[in-house]
């Protein structure tokens, strides 16, 4: 458990200082090592771009090929099936309107 015992100003003061002596014990990079680190990751950034890019394209190449994107023209059975489709709503819905003001009346 932790110590609560001493006034909360002594207890961050305490803190404070066990932060500094930790941070005195890091061993800290060299600027050199720290530009060759940066300069891997970032070649790895820019290898996995060029990649995720390359399969996105070529994703998008097989699909143009296969006629995924191609626009599909509505047969003359298929339109008149939703031109009925829409009148028998239409008809319901009428009938509806027309039994509700009988009802009112």
């Amino acid at each position: 458990m932790a110590d609560n015992k001493g006034n909360i100003f002594k207890r961050l003061g305490k803190r404070i200082s066990d932060v500094f002596a930790e941070l005195k014990r890091i061993t800290w990079p060299t600027g050199e090592k720290l530009a060759k680190t940066a300069a891997v990751v970032l070649l790895v950034i820019v290898f996995f771009a060029v990649y995720l890019t390359l399969i996105g394209s070529g994703g998008r190449w097989v699909l143009d090929k296969v006629g995924f994107y191609d626009i599909v023209e509505t047969t003359a059975a298929a339109t008149s099936a939703e031109t009925s489709e829409t009148a028998a709503v239409t008809e319901a819905a009428e009938t509806v309107a027309e039994t509700e003001s009988s009802a009112e009346g």
